[in-house]
């Protein structure tokens, strides 16, 4: 039977084309089976596809139609009681009018032109020489460039070539010991399908609160529609022998403006290794280009509290008064938090105005978080609180200076013991820092102050601090913090001295 398929030159130029042949009737049709499909953040996708399949005795072929344009092949596994596998094939060549034209190239197609003026219709035969930038044939003795020139002309074609089909196809030659209708399963991966989470944070300053809603959003770009699929999400990247060391696939660095102490507490969800799941409630369709939103998290009344924080990375002065960061803190453990562990994602923050209405205020992004953490997200710069830092004082002192600061004594045999010996001279400095805190808003604020800086290495590791107005916390080696409280519509400075070796 000879099959025709036509097409426009406009076709040829633009990807709308009229095609003819071997398209579904309805959209919604789908050879799938029993679907379900496992989707991790790395970009890999397990699909397992149940059908049920009359197979007859001996050596078979089988074809299964929609499955992922993007499968990877080499991850194939098929399943069917009393069968082996011989050999496997995926076609991925899509039925188009370009790749038509391309697979008719040395081939002889028939053209049909209308005369617009009578109606009439011409037929010459032609053979495709060309499609690179255009199609170039040859009808007779003479060369043509078949272009879109207004006038209404057709390609048609002797048939289908047998590697074009109208859906991603992956075929199976088997031997059956016996024939008889019964269910064969695939499995591969495929990319193209993945998640990612979003927060929605409601921040209630007068409350001290946050409602926060968490949203998965589903993706899809595999060239193919799954449909009704029992859908699990998997928070956690497996290792892929295809994937690079270094920061492939793994949780990105903490970043300014965010900081999370992990918790300890075990989620009320279920996991697979070191993973956790996420399951959809309910079997969906994931369709071909579409993204899908589906809750996962619902919680009101979480403690929170705002921070005003910022960290000076170096003792040096600062040109002018800095920002500093307006920050959340809020906790994902089960009492009084969240209760549940958090996929890496976005939180968006919200508050209230004077209307009642809600209006953005920031966001932040985190890492996968365990239940019981801690989390300080910055969600702006704070209009009304600063921080200028300055160098007040940096004077070079002596070892002897230096060694009357510390602050240990060694001890053998309840004796006191102190050698010094002077390999070279060293240099040490006494560095006092001012800071000089405003407020410019009607109450009091607490700003949290960190002096990053301190930690140089094996060679520039001894710092001490010699005096200090406000109490400070050594985080680590490099950081310490101090609280201050600056009053209301005013300022407050505060001075540390350090002696170091740079």
């Amino acid at each position: 039977m000879r099959t025709v398929l036509a097409i426009t030159t406009a076709a040829l130029i633009s990807p709308i084309a009229s095609v003819e042949a071997q398209t579904p009737t309805d959209p919604d049709a789908t050879a799938q089976g029993d679907v379900a499909v496992t989707i991790y953040q790395s970009g890999n996708s397990l699909v397992q596809d149940v059908r049920q399949l009359a197979i007859a005795s001996g050596r078979n072929t089988i074809a299964f139609p929609d499955v992922s344009a993007q499968i990877r092949p080499e991850t194939l596994s098929f399943s069917a009681a009393g069968t082996t596998i011989v050999e496997q094939n995926f076609d991925f060549d899509l039925l188009t009018p370009q790749k038509l034209m391309e697979k008719a190239i040395g081939q002889t197609v028939t053209l049909l032109r209308t005369n617009p003026a009578t109606g009439q219709e011409t037929r010459e035969r032609a053979t495709v020489l060309s499609t690179a930038g255009g199609v170039v044939i040859q009808i007779g003795d003479r060369i043509e460039v078949l272009r879109d020139d207004g006038l209404p002309v057709r390609v048609i074609f002797d048939r289908v070539p047998p590697n074009l089909r109208a859906r991603p196809t992956l075929s199976v030659t088997l031997e059956s010991d016996r024939g008889g209708s019964r269910p064969a399963s695939i499995r591969y991966l495929t990319q193209g399908l993945g998640w990612s989470s979003d927060y929605v944070a409601l921040y209630d300053e007068g409350k001290g609160t946050i409602d926060m809603q968490g949203w998965v959003t589903l993706s899809n770009s595999t060239g193919t529609t799954f449909h009704s699929a029992n859908t699990l999400l998997v928070a956690g990247n497996p290792n892929m022998a295809s994937q690079s060391r270094g920061y492939g696939g793994r949780v990105a660095p903490p970043q300014p403006g965010r900081s999370m102490v992990p918790g300890t507490e075990t989620a009320d969800r279920e996991r697979l290794g070191d993973f956790y799941l996420y399951p959809i409630a309910e079997r969906t369709t994931i369709a071909n280009n579409q993204t899908k939103q589906v809750s996962f998290l619902d919680v009101q009344g979480v403690a929170a509290r705002k921070v005003y924080g910022r960290t000076v990375g170096w003792l040096s002065s600062d040109d002018a008064p800095v920002n500093v960061q307006s920050q959340i803190a809020f906790s994902s453990s089960r009492n009084g938090g969240l209760g549940d562990a958090l996929p890496a994602g976005t939180v968006r923050f919200y508050q209230r105005d004077r209307t009642g209405n809600p209006q953005f205020i920031g966001e932040n992004a985190i890492g996968h978080t365990p239940m019981g953490s801690e989390l300080t997200l910055a969600t702006g710069d704070a209009f009304d609180v600063s921080v200028q830092a300055e160098v007040e004082s940096r004077d070079k002192i002596t070892s002897a200076d230096y060694e009357r600061s510390a602050r240990y004594r060694v001890t053998i045999n309840g004796e006191d013991v102190r050698t010094v010996q002077i390999d070279r001279t060293v240099d040490y400095w006494r560095t006092t820092m001012r800071y000089t805190f405003t407020n410019a808003k009607s109450t009091p604020v607490e700003v949290e102050l960190v002096q990053g800086g301190l930690d140089y290495g094996w060679w520039a590791r001894d710092f001490r601090v010699v005096s200090e107005d406000v109490p400070g916390v050594q985080l680590n080696a490099d950081r310490r913090k101090y609280v201050v409280t600056v009053p209301a519509n005013g300022k407050r400075e505060v001075r540390v001295t350090y002696e170091t070796r740079y």
